[in-house]
């Protein structure tokens, strides 16, 4: 399976190294976000650095952006509700200014380091040493969101050359004498020696007292959070990709499959099948991939067919299109209930076809050929439903079980609030914490050291988040008791036993990466400063500008 980066090459760091791209919604203030549909002069999108944006180049940016965020987060931004259409439209305007002021100054990035950025993404999104088939890579990810391989290529030359343009502008930012690289080592790697002592919300449960009126009240409370956003339901027809790779088979037998995989092969091979360890084994992809385009054909084709005849029918009403299916010998399938954000269900790799589907209405309730990763979809809508908040009896269950939990997280904090207090007390009279926590019914729990980069105590286990655990034991004194901490399962408290001396030779050992690392956060530092300043004063002549802080963008 295909999955987001997880091992970070060299080549990725930036895009891991937290640099203010995606969500930088500050760099001219904090005004409101404003909807982007207002364009301005001559190509509609702007200018930057005193040329008009075409819309070929914005385009193309914004397919660079949506491949640099599927990367970053494992989706797509039209499938995350709080990422919205202005915010795509503002990253895609960053990017586009990065890339130009980058060739403005001159770099450039040949073929080769792109064909090798290419070979470590598919390496880096594998699994177990193997790569991802770039074939794979198209045909899974890319091609079901209207990219394809040039997208790719571009996008890995612009992220390659925005790579340099970090180092080249942030240059500065990463002097860190060995000393200071010495003291922050020191800082984050101490361990602390410490003892928790947790109050879950399961363990409060049974304790509840459930009945109809608090339940009731609980939802009358929290209506909000109960609401349904928009959704539809849709029937539709599959036409599988496998049913017509035998045809497509026959087909190309009957023309010069040999000479298109040949031809093919010279133009794509470096870039597309870059993985093959042989001629002969990239061909055989290639061939695979021609016989897979041309049943996609078949199968495009079926599906146009269908929805063609649809469309000729003097009324649409539904039901017509298991209606026409049947006569078909077509299956009709219908999906459960879905919204924009979520995507059906019975759908895998269901971006196009939520689209299609949420588009459709009573008015035109039929869509053309929607292509899917394995398959080409015909849908027609069966039914939209409207934001709506259910009535409690329809959802009783689920608003009792967030009752019992809230109420029995309260009762958790209670407890633990009342024993910090008690223990606290009890300290101060010469008792141990360990006595104290066993006396009071909750034997502690002994946490691995850790430190300010540790990344996991797996004692906590999902009881309390690391951040929180990181914060209260280097707030408290060594020897004291934290407060009670509040937290999503409940809450805890913390004993802090000692700080414990950073190993010598571990440091020697790490310290040269570490270095590094601090070096390249600085130069992080250094750069955005001067993203900040360049944005507010590029973007100036785009429609970005006026999201960001409500001013109207300078007339020419």
């Amino acid at each position: 399976m295909i999955g987001t980066i997880r091992k970070h090459s060299s080549w990725l760091w930036w895009i891991i190294a937290g640099l203010t791209i995606v969500s930088f919604v500050v760099f001219m203030g904090s005004g409101p976000a404003r909807n982007g549909n207002g364009r301005v002069s001559g190509s509609g999108y702007g200018t930057l650095y005193g040329k008009e944006i075409s819309a070929a180049a914005f385009a193309e940016s914004q397919r660079g952006f949506y491949i640099y965020y599927w990367l970053r987060s494992g989706d797509w931004p039209g499938k995350n509700a709080s990422f919205k259409r202005e915010d795509i439209e503002r990253e895609t305007y960053i990017r586009l200014m990065l890339t130009q002021k980058a060739k403005s100054l001159g770099i450039h990035v040949g073929d080769d380091a792109v064909k090798n950025a290419a070979l470590e993404l598919l390496r880096t999104l594998g699994r177990n040493g193997q790569s991802v088939p770039m074939d794979q890579f198209l045909s899974k990810v890319l091609q079901p969101e209207g990219l394809n391989v040039v997208d790719l290529q571009n996008f890995l030359r612009d992220d390659l050359i925005i790579q340099q343009l970090v180092h080249t502008l942030g240059l500065s930012g990463s002097l860190v004498t060995p000393q200071e690289a010495g003291q922050l080592y020191d800082h984050d790697n101490q361990e602390v020696s410490a003892q928790a002592v947790f109050f879950s919300l399961t363990n409060y449960l049974s304790q509840v007292a459930l009945s109809p009126a608090a339940v009731a009240q609980f939802y009358t409370n929290n209506m909000a959070a109960y609401r349904e956003p928009d959704r539809v339901q849709v029937s539709y027809v599959t036409f599988e990709l496998t049913n017509f790779l035998a045809q497509s088979k026959t087909e190309w037998a009957k023309t010069n499959l040999e000479e298109n995989v040949e031809a093919y092969y010279r133009q794509n091979a470096a870039t597309e099948f870059a993985d093959a360890k042989t001629p002969e084994e990239a061909k055989g992809k290639i061939r695979e991939e021609l016989i897979r385009r041309r049943a996609f054909a078949l199968a495009g084709q079926q599906a146009k067919d269908l929805s063609g005849a649809l469309a000729a029918q003097d009324t649409v009403k539904p039901g017509s299109l298991a209606a026409l299916a049947k006569t078909k010998g077509l299956a009709v399938r219908t999906t459960a209930p879905f919204s924009a954000q979520a995507g059906p269900d019975e759908i895998t790799s269901s971006g196009g076809f939520t689209k299609a589907a949420f588009k459709l209405s009573s008015e035109d309730p039929l869509s053309g050929p929607v292509a899917g990763a394995e398959c080409v979809y015909v849908l027609e809508l069966a039914a939209q439903l409207p934001s709506n908040i259910p009535p409690l009896e329809q959802i009783r269950s689920r608003v009792t079980v967030n009752y019992q939990q809230y109420q029995a997280a309260v009762l958790a904090r209670n407890a633990g609030t009342m024993f910090a207090t008690n223990a606290a007390a009890q300290l101060l009279a010469g008792k141990t914490f360990a006595q104290v926590a066993v006396a009071a019914g909750h034997p502690p729990v002994t946490l691995s050291p850790f430190s300010l980069s540790s990344s996991e105590v797996p004692e906590a286990g999902d009881r309390a988040q690391i951040g929180q655990l990181k914060q209260v034991a280097f707030a408290t004194p060594a020897g004291k008791l934290s407060s009670f901490v509040p937290t999503a399962d409940g809450g805890f408290v913390l004993f802090v036993k000692s700080l414990l001396p950073v190993d010598p030779a571990k440091k020697k050992t790490d310290l040269t990466d570490f270095t590094s690392q601090v070096r390249r956060a600085r130069q992080n530092e250094a750069f955005n400063l001067w993203l900040q300043a360049e944005a507010g004063r590029e973007l100036r002549s785009t429609p970005v500008y006026s999201q960001l802080t409500g001013a109207k963008v300078p007339a020419k």
